[in-house]
Order: C-alpha cells, then structure tokens, then sequence
C-alpha cells in the first residue's frame, strides 16, 4: 500500500451563488464545476499513480488565510462525484490551509465552522509567519475535532518563513502531527497553482536549490521522526514511483528504514489517527 496525500485539484469553473436564509449562515452548494478537459487531466494523473503502485490518494484543496463560512465552497465533494470509479483505490479528501500574517487573528478552525470542516478527511496547516508556524505546532494539533494532521512547509521559498525550533517541532509530532515534504520542489516540477497564487510556492532551479536547503533542515530537526512525502504535483511528467521516492529521501541523509517509514508508515497512521473519532 502507498500514498500520495497531496493531489492538488484547483476548480476554474464557475460555482454556484450562496443560498440566503434568514436568520442563518449563507449555505454554501458543493457543486463546483470542473470542465470536460480538466476531468480528463485529472483521470490521467490518476491513471499514472495507479500505474505507479498508489493505492491511497487525497485530492487537496487549498484555502488561503482562512475558513470563511461566507465564502467557502467544497470542491471535492462534486469532483468525486465526477470521477470514475476505481477498485482498489481509496480517495481522500484533504483541506490545506494557508497561513499569513492575517490568520494570526484566527483562520477559521473553531466549532461554528464543524460542519464545514467534517467533509474532509485530513486538515493541514501551511504557516509562513512564526507566529502561525508556533500555532500551528503548539495548538492545531492537539487532539480534537478540529486538529490539523499535517503541518505542510513552503519548502521551495528562498528561505523557511520560520525557524524550525526543537521545542516546536517535538510537540507537534507528540501531540500526532507530521510534517510533509512534498516531492514535486525536489524535481523543480510543477506544483499546485494556488500556492503560485498565494505567494507560497516557487519552480524552476531557484524553486529546486531552496527545496534541497530546507528539506534537509527538515530531517535534521525532526530526526527522520515524525514526517511524511508527498506528491503535490501538478503535471504527469513529474510524478515518480516509491522507490524512486525512497531514494530521494535517502539523498536528505534519511536513513532507509525512515524513508520507508516517511512513505508509507507514517502517512498509513495518520490516516488512522484522522479517521478515528475524537473522544
């Protein structure tokens, strides 16, 4: 069994208008549309990882700031809706957040949005202000309805937004989280739009070196403990195997048993972790 927890799917198509009822929340509809083409661009990735061995995969949707309940339309139920189906094959659905300075005022994890967070299956939390990182690591992923499973890193930025203390990095891991490395910045290849978009994201050589940099960092703070890999790959080109995978993170002085932990233990436990319920 294998993993890819970062299949990036962004909807250009046009959504529905939020229905008003008095007295209540504006209802959000779940149908977004996705063209005929990107259905077709979607089915074909999906064809690859198959192909590549991937059993478990969790289409990511990526939200910048925060939760709004005005706004926030969950465009994984209607692609799945979409999709074909696929014996063997499990579909995830994953809500990555995007922290900044704004979100430190809050970003929308509270229990007046349960509902609109219940859909998913896994929640990652991507800060790039220390402040969101210490919140992020402190008290997102403390068990609870609304945790944060994964603190994903923009890892292609010329530099981390934030140090990657100790004392932070233990507690998140002790409390269950892990922190995602996602292959796509290793191979200077072509990653979600929406981070580009949210300022989060960089490709090419300059994307590839800074991805080297911090990875590496990554691994020496955590120890190889308490990571996992992912796609995050946009492009069929880019997407490699398990093993191809293994030997990357070996690259990042892994040794070969938390390599293999790091794709297939370690993601295989948060999943368990995710779909547990909370008491």
């Amino acid at each position: 069994m294998h993993f890819d927890l970062n299949f990036p799917v962004t909807a250009s198509g046009s959504t529905s208008q939020p229905k008003k009822n008095k007295n209540k929340q504006p209802q959000q509809s779940s149908q977004t549309a996705f063209t005929p083409a990107q259905i077709k661009g979607i089915e074909a990735r999906l064809d690859l990882l198959e192909h590549l061995g991937y059993t478990v995969i969790a289409f990511n949707q990526s939200v910048n700031k925060k939760i709004d309940p005005k706004t926030h339309v969950n465009i994984l139920d209607g692609l799945l809706q979409q999709l074909r189906a696929r014996p063997g094959t499990v579909f995830l659905k994953r809500l990555t957040i995007v922290l900044d300075n704004d979100s430190e005022k809050g970003f929308g994890l509270t229990n007046a949005n349960t509902s609109l967070v219940e859909p998913y299956d896994v929640i990652a939390l991507l800060p790039t202000t220390p402040a969101t990182f210490s919140l992020a690591c402190l008290t997102h992923s403390l068990p609870s309805p609304l945790t944060a499973h994964i603190v994903a890193l923009p890892l292609t930025l010329p530099r981390l937004p934030f140090q990657l203390k100790h004392t932070l990095v233990r507690t998140a891991i002790k409390n269950g989280a892990v922190f995602e490395i996602n292959y796509a910045g290793a191979i200077g290849g072509e990653s979600d739009a929406s981070l580009s978009t949210f300022g989060v994201s960089d490709t090419g050589a300059s994307g590839k070196r800074n991805w080297w940099a911090a990875a590496r960092e990554v691994v020496r703070v955590t120890k190889g403990k308490g990571i996992i890999v992912s796609g995050g790959v946009a492009s069929e080109a880019d997407y490699r195997g398990p093993k191809d995978i293994a030997n990357l993170l070996t690259l990042l002085d892994l040794a070969q048993n938390l390599a293999h932990d790091a794709s297939v233990a370690a993601p295989k436990s948060l999943i368990l972790r995710a779909r547990k319920p909370f008491r």
